[in-house]
């Protein structure tokens, strides 16, 4: 689609806009990279380069905070626009790299998670309560193409057993070569970042999937741990606040988590294995 328009007929202020928008455009990909990442149309788009159109200020809020500049500059005359930006070009060429790393991981991600949206149990042996096991309650669900997760965890207060504190951990969850990867942070207090893999299941129906965590205790020593994980679905639409008032730390020898659950999060060491392994189910 050609751009060409007859700029006479534009106003000298939308034409510096234009400009500017087309100079910016430029630190990525193509202009429907741009369009795709603002979730703009394009044709549209399109108006307010050539200058045949001016965005609302909603939008245009939208575009300058994109590009990380002021609805008062981008309407600057270009070389004092250009002046303003040239110091950053290096931190805007850097942005759209590491927005297409992210873009292309849930791209390869899309249409893999189909049967695994939906709620699990998540069972492995606290990092923060030695000989305990914490069963939380994890969400993978999609949002705008790419797939997310949350995982919710409830812990008893050291000195009043009948309150309890939570934790509460956001991320994206990714689908690359036959391993799901779950990476996120928590994010009441944003003091960790914890990664999950996991087997896929081969099965139609979603069962149970085991795998490794790597985090941090959320003791004083903030210790490095590594421990055997194990995700039980639960459905695709549950009774979240039920489903909350059964997680929690449990005693392995009180029965009440499932002794097949215990022996594959068993963090003993495997025979003639130099390595932290787990099996798929």
């Amino acid at each position: 689609m050609s751009l060409s328009v007859d700029t006479g007929k534009i106003h000298p202020a939308q034409r510096e806009f234009s400009a500017n928008l087309r100079m910016l455009c430029s630190y990525y990909r193509s202009v429907a990279d741009v369009c795709r990442k603002l979730n703009l149309n394009r044709a549209q788009f399109n108006r307010y380069l050539n200058g045949t159109s001016k965005p609302s200020s909603h939008t245009l809020e939208r575009i300058c905070d994109f590009f990380g500049v002021e609805p008062s500059e981008i309407y600057l005359p270009r070389e004092h626009f250009h002046q303003i930006v040239q110091v950053r070009p290096k931190q805007r060429v850097e942005r759209a790299v590491f927005s297409d790393h992210i873009a292309r991981l849930q791209h390869q991600t899309t249409g893999k998670f189909d049967k695994y949206l939906g709620y699990y149990y998540e069972y492995y042996h606290s990092m923060s309560a030695p000989g305990k096991v914490l069963r939380g309650l994890v969400h993978i669900f999609q949002h705008e193409n790419a797939v997310y997760h949350e995982r919710l965890e409830r812990f008893p207060q050291h000195a009043n057993l009948d309150e309890t504190y939570k934790c509460k951990y956001v991320g994206g969850t990714f689908y690359l070569n036959d391993r799901i990867f779950l990476v996120d942070y928590e994010s009441l207090t944003g003091n960790e970042i914890a990664q999950t893999v996991l087997f896929p299941t081969y099965k139609n129906k979603v069962a149970r999937l085991s795998g490794l965590m790597l985090g941090v205790s959320s003791s004083n020593q903030r210790s490095i741990a590594c421990a055997r994980v194990v995700f039980e679905f639960l459905g695709k639409s549950i009774d979240v606040r039920k489903a909350m008032r059964l997680c929690g730390l449990f005693d392995p020898k009180d029965g009440e988590i499932d002794p097949t659950i215990l022996k594959v999060i068993d963090n003993s060491p495997h025979k003639d294995q130099n390595h932290f392994y787990t099996i798929p189910l």
